[in-house]
């Protein structure tokens, strides 16, 4: 099960359902069945066959648990190097701005390590590290208020879309034209 942080399950839990798994086993070699097995443990009955299924052809080591599904691509030893070039800043790698985006993250990745990585992927890694997406404290001095206001008055109502049509429309996709 995955959790929306970017996160697996945490050593704690893994050891808790392994701990739940090892306790099925017991309940295996007893003979008990596999419905009222998962209402003892309060787990589904469709869990409890795939344990006793495995039960049955490696016993209980079959059952013990094997780590987390996915090792990070980016070990912490790498992370801890990511950081520092993180903090060197965007322009010292190339870029002509101070702004790190996920794209640039996931280029210095691959430079540096030579490692692909998806932009969720490298999204849910730094949060997991402490990471969080920034926007400006404050506006810019430079900020001109009429300009903005005048903008939003004038251009955007011309290059904001209508939400519908102003004439009759056709349910015909190959004939738009028609009614």
């Amino acid at each position: 099960m995955r959790y929306p942080q970017g996160g697996g399950l945490t050593a704690e839990r893994r050891e808790f359902r392994e701990h739940v798994r090892m306790q099925a086993a017991e309940f295996f070699a007893l003979g008990h069945d596999n419905a009222a097995i998962a209402r003892q443990l309060r787990v589904s009955v469709r869990s409890v066959q795939r344990w006793h299924h495995a039960w049955e052809h490696g016993g209980t080591p079959a059952l013990v648990s094997t780590g987390p599904a996915s090792r990070p691509k980016l070990s912490e030893a790498l992370f801890d190097v990511l950081e520092k070039e993180l903090a060197r800043g965007p322009v010292a790698h190339g870029w002509p701005d101070q702004t790190w985006t996920l794209a640039r993250i996931k280029t210095l990745i691959g430079r540096r390590f030579h490692k692909s990585m998806t932009l969720s992927a490298i999204a849910q890694m730094l949060h997991r590290h402490g990471f969080s997406h920034q926007v400006p404290a404050r506006r810019a001095t430079e900020r001109d208020e009429e300009a903005v206001t005048g903008w939003v008055k004038e251009t955007w109502p011309q290059v904001e879309t209508p939400w519908r049509r102003s004439g009759p429309g056709s349910a015909s996709k190959t004939r738009p034209g028609c009614r």
